[in-house]
């Protein structure tokens, strides 16, 4: 017996136009944010990976070259391997240092009885300092001839760093100045600590845990996903290192204040180069666009690669958990 062939499946028209309705009304509600993306992210990222195979020096029109400006910039670019050094140094101890300060300082003003909100100002007050100014009043205090920070520790009878003029010390006294201004994550880790249940800690006081039991078995679980925020959130900041880097090697090499004077980024002796170091003095300095596209997309790759490990991290420890 012969089965009849199946009628195809008729959307009736007054249900597909509330459908476009609907899907209108949509993208209506998402248009500010669609363009937003579309204009300053998609088109940026779009044209930076069509230049970075190019030649483009900003004056004649882009000329095509592949994957060359690749390979000159990874093999051939003197400075290249040196600022992926020092920005990886400075990922690895100023982020951590950061985020132990802040946490530290968090615990501190939230056992405090008397004088809390004196000293929640005190620490959040730097935070508050435009990073230029920051940099230079930092500079002049470190300054290793007339800075008062030497003067004291010569009077102490210490030793006199060089600081932002010795390459031993230069990355040394920039973390120095990231954690001066912790305020932001101070605040972020008072907010988490003060969230975590006071009955948590009343039952492991009835379970005769120490102060550090507490610390490890109570509070870190808690505010575990706020560390990795701040750990996360950064990277990318660090990684995008410009700034404070560029303006203390100015300061300690006398270019500051010198209007048309060329600065060669990097003092002293390369120790500050940090990768979007690297995107200035390759696209604005030399006038090689395609090369300094290049260095934006590596950087944006790993930035990209490390945001993905550590929440695919977290994801497993909420799994485990």
């Amino acid at each position: 017996m012969a089965t009849a062939a199946p009628t195809p499946n008729r959307t009736p028209p007054a249900l597909r136009r509330k459908r476009r309705k609907e899907l209108a009304t949509a993208v209506g509600f998402l248009s500010p944010w669609l363009i937003g993306f579309c204009v300053f992210f998609a088109y940026p990222l779009i044209s930076t990976v069509y230049f970075s195979l190019t030649h483009y020096d900003g004056f004649n029109p882009p000329s095509y070259v592949g994957f060359k400006n690749y390979d000159y910039v990874v093999t051939k670019f003197p400075f290249f391997w040196q600022a992926v050094r020092n920005t990886a140094w400075l990922v690895a101890v100023m982020v951590t240092l950061r985020t132990v300060f802040g946490i530290g300082i968090g615990l501190l003003i939230t056992k405090i009885k008397t004088g809390a909100g004196f000293f929640r100002t005190a620490f959040y007050l730097p935070y508050l300092a435009p990073p230029v100014a920051a940099t230079i009043a930092f500079a002049f205090l470190l300054n290793p001839g007339t800075g008062p920070v030497n003067h004291l520790l010569g009077q102490l009878g210490l030793p006199q760093p060089g600081w932002f003029n010795d390459p031993n010390w230069s990355k040394p006294s920039l973390v120095l100045l990231g954690l001066w201004g912790i305020g932001d994550l101070m605040v972020i880790f008072m907010a988490a600590l003060l969230d975590v249940p006071t009955e948590q800690y009343e039952a492991a006081s009835l379970d005769g845990a120490s102060p550090f039991q507490k610390f490890r078995f109570v509070t870190l679980p808690n505010i575990r996903p706020i560390i990795m925020f701040a750990v996360i959130t950064g990277i990318i900041q660090t990684l995008q290192y410009y700034t404070q880097a560029i303006i203390a090697g100015q300061v300690a090499s006398g270019v500051v204040g010198n209007s048309g004077q060329q600065f060669e980024p990097g003092f002293p002796d390369g120790s500050t180069w940090t990768v979007p170091q690297l995107v200035y003095n390759i696209g604005f300095q030399r006038f090689d666009y395609g090369s300094a596209c290049v260095v934006s997309i590596l950087l944006f790759v790993v930035a990209m690669a490390c945001t993905a490990l550590l929440m695919r991290r977290r994801a497993g420890l909420m799994g485990e958990d």
